[in-house]
């Protein structure tokens, strides 16, 4: 940027001739040590080429934009303040409007003006690049991607670096699932992100629960399928936020061969004794990403696709999808499944690290990637367990996995947590040894043993379903700091494998130890997320010091995973939300119930997904395990950029929570 040749991102997205003219419309600005950019001046595109640049409001300094050796910080002086980037006394709709009036009018020399326009002012001698603004808005104009990069809201931000970054990993990277070309990776991308309409659907065809086996069986015959849908009397009212329909079920050839090696009378025995009811599908609007998701998730083989109506326009089979994406997470699938030993699980295992790297590469969103993943975990988590135990003591418990992992938002093997809970009066004195070899045996394929000890092995999460009720009843009276530890893990609980309804029966009773709980709980679990990081002046760790001891690394996880993740669990728990455990279902969970808009649900979960996002890359460059420090003067300016802009998320969400829970300043 030094050299005026805007090639650095996001300007590596123009062309030359729009290089060149933007160059033409440019020309130097110096700023002495402590002077103020002029507001006659704010209408101008400000690129830092030497110096570092404050940037305040009302006296609350917000900002630095420097120079690095790696690129260079800007920002748009034309850019207003949003209820985001307020100081505290603002951005609150607690505070009345006399109030604002009050802080105004009264001992502070603050005017209602003064709140408007940022205050820009060199905190040592600096050169700028002075673009002309209106250079800038043509350029936006005319390149849509340059618009969402440098005027979006932050997901228009975020789905607009996401697309630059999966183009330039595909040209950069040589690797892949299949060694393909970076051509074959960006098709891939593309694939992924096509409607389910764009696979060649099976034809539907329905009959009654009250038709025979026999009738079943012709009428498979003569459509030439493997499967026919089943209707049954509606009867049962379906769950809400189940993603089956419960009057709607399936027989398939399998089940056909079931009756036959049974002996049953074909001509009388009735389809509904045979057929599989709750039947998970898809929408039609639905990416091809997100069938592929819930096909691993509930480990189906056939998703009935619907309309706006809710009524079945045609059957998504699995091997129609794998012969369209021609390599996928699914086969990784098949492996766990045939799999007949502790020995052959280890190598889907290792393919499952692979298919990160891979989609990463591609450009998928982290979000996805991160929900099959889980979905591939808990393959590998059921299928241990079946390896390792008696079908009596698989259908007598149930296994549970909790924190990151329970939420769909664990991409890296990092420490294992999850439970035992064991149906009331079974007892197997091998209970014990059991957990011992399935935490040891993920251990070795990669899976590292807790450091909290929150894992099967430890008495407290391998208990009968009454001793875990008795406990989450404690940890809801009582206040001690581990307490609030294993509630929040509890709460992110996610089923793996055995009697689900175990995991059911204990969720129902956390909604009720939490309804009977102080109604003040929810405030002091709250305050967790404002454990970590300062509110202020985080974008001090941006500033290159030059000629003394470098800042210290953004912790990632304290900064902003943890707060976002954490609020969000306090709002979910707060209002009742128990049946879902992602970050990303409990916000649409919150703008259903009214607690926020769509908007901000929307930003608070874009801002978890770069935080993620960021981590991941860590991981795959450095092999670091835990991967949360990231050095700012070592990205980019356009992700710097990024990175400002989500902690600020996380700084306007923490004082939202403690203008809610009324929580003191940390």
């Amino acid at each position: 940027m030094t050299r005026l040749d805007f090639t650095q991102p996001p300007f590596d997205a123009l062309n030359s001739s729009e290089r060149e003219s933007l160059k033409k419309q440019t020309q130097i600005r110096y700023l002495a040590k402590n002077e103020a950019l002029p507001v006659a001046d704010h209408d101008y595109f400000y690129v830092v080429l030497k110096g570092r640049i404050q940037q305040s409001l009302a006296g609350d300094e917000l900002h630095d934009y420097a120079a690095t050796n790696f690129s260079n910080d800007w920002f748009d002086a034309r850019k207003k303040p949003t209820n985001d980037t307020l100081p505290s006394l603002y951005m609150t709709a607690a505070v009345s409007e006399d109030a604002l009036d009050n802080h105004n009018n009264g001992d502070s020399h603050l005017s209602h003006n003064s709140t408007r326009d940022y205050h820009y002012q060199a905190l040592e001698d600096s050169l700028l690049l002075q673009v002309n603004s209106a250079a800038i808005d043509k350029l936006s104009a005319q390149n849509p991607h340059i618009h969402k990069l440098l005027n979006g809201e932050l997901a228009e931000r975020m789905q607009a670096y996401n697309q630059r970054s999966g183009s330039s990993h595909s040209s950069a990277s040589s690797y892949s699932l299949t060694s393909a070309t970076a051509g074959n990776q960006a098709e891939s991308q593309q694939l992924m992100l096509q409607p389910v309409t764009a696979i060649r659907m099976l034809q539907v065809h329905t009959i009654s629960e009250t038709a025979t086996l026999f009738e079943a069986a012709r009428t498979m015959t003569q459509a030439g399928l493997k499967h026919v849908l089943v209707k049954r009397t509606p009867t049962i009212e379906r769950h809400p936020t189940r993603s089956h329909q419960s009057n709607l079920g399936i027989l398939t050839d399998a089940d056909i061969c079931r009756a036959v090696s049974e002996q049953v009378d074909m001509s009388t025995m009735l389809c509904r004794d045979y057929a599989k009811f709750k039947l998970y599908t898809v929408s039609y609007q639905q990416d091809i990403s997100e069938a592929l998701l819930t096909m691993i998730r509930h480990r189906v083989h056939r998703l009935p696709v619907l309309d706006d109506n809710e009524e079945v326009i045609g059957v998504l089979a699995q091997s129609d999808l794998l012969a369209f994406l021609s390599h996928h997470s699914q086969i990784i699938t098949l492996q766990i499944e045939n799999a007949d030993s502790i020995d052959a699980l280890k190598l889907p295992v290792e393919q499952i690290g692979q298919y990160i790297r891979g989609q990463h590469n591609n450009g998928i969103k982290i979000g996805v990637i991160s929900r099959i993943v889980q979905a591939l975990n808990a393959h590998v988590f059921s299928k241990l367990w079946r390896l390792i135990v008696p079908d009596m003591v698989y259908e007598n418990t149930c296994i549970i996995v909790m924190g990151s992992e329970g939420r769909g938002e664990q991409i890296m093997r990092t420490d294992q947590d999850n439970a035992l809970i064991i149906r009331n009066g079974f007892s197997d004195p091998k209970l014990a040894d059991y957990a011992a070899a399935f935490n040891h045996a993920l251990a070795d394929m990669g899976y590292p043993l807790c450091d909290g000890n929150i894992m099967m092995t430890n008495p407290l999460w391998r208990q009968p379903l009454n001793r875990f009720k008795s406990e989450v009843s404690t940890w809801f009276s009582q206040k001690q700091p581990e307490h609030a530890i294993w509630l929040s893990s509890l709460l992110d609980a996610s089923y793996v494998c055995g009697d689900e309804r175990l995991l059911e029966a204990l969720r129902k009773h956390l909604q009720i130890a939490h309804r009977s709980a102080d109604p003040m709980f929810v405030r002091s679990f709250a305050k967790a997320a404002l454990q970590f990081g300062e509110v202020n002046q985080w974008w001090k760790k941006f500033a290159p010091l030059i000629g003394k001891p470098l800042p210290q690394d953004i912790d990632l996880k304290k900064a902003g995973i943890f707060p976002l993740v954490h609020g969000i669990r306090s709002l979910a728990l707060e209002n009742d939300i128990f049946d879902v455990t992602s970050s990303k279902t409990r916000l649409q969970q919150l703008v259903h119930a009214g607690v926020m808009t769509h908007n901000r649900a929307e930003t608070l979960n874009e801002a978890l997904e770069f935080f993620m996002a960021r981590r991941l890359d860590i991981a795959l460059a450095t092999d670091d395990k835990l991967a949360r420090q990231v050095d700012p003067s070592t990205l980019s300016a356009l992700e710097r950029d990024l990175l400002k802009e989500c902690l600020n998320v996380v700084k306007s969400f923490k004082n939202e929570l403690r203008q809610r829970y009324q929580l003191e300043i940390a």
